[in-house]
């Protein structure tokens, strides 16, 4: 069994290495099973994704927001786990405080 692609990340350098490139969103691991990225939307901010083609599972690890998903709608905050099926339309809003995300796709996220 290789070990060769183990990887050790630590969240806050994440954070920072995502605020420094500029975007709200920053990929960190990509193989083709999954891949994952860290999302964060400042408070007020309007949340400009739309479907996509995998399955995803968001983890809140700080923030408060709402989040609507398919006919579902609920408030999300620190500790919060949403799985939104493939093609479900699906948006963070009325964000009260800047909300950071980890974010998994399965199978890896169509570039």
């Amino acid at each position: 069994m290789s070990h060769r692609n183990v990887r050790f990340s630590a969240l806050d350098d994440i954070v920072e290495q995502r605020s420094r490139q500029g975007s709200e969103y920053l990929e960190f691991l990509r193989v083709p099973a999954m891949s994952a990225g860290v999302y964060v939307l400042a408070a007020g901010s309007t949340d400009r994704q739309t479907p996509h083609k995998q399955d995803e599972l968001y983890y809140v690890v700080q923030g408060k927001a709402r989040m609507r998903a398919g006919h579902h709608d609920q408030s999300v905050n620190r500790g919060a786990l949403i799985f939104v099926p493939a093609l479900v339309e699906h948006q963070f809003y009325d964000i009260n405080e800047e909300i950071t995300v980890l974010v998994f796709f399965a199978p890896a996220e169509a570039e």
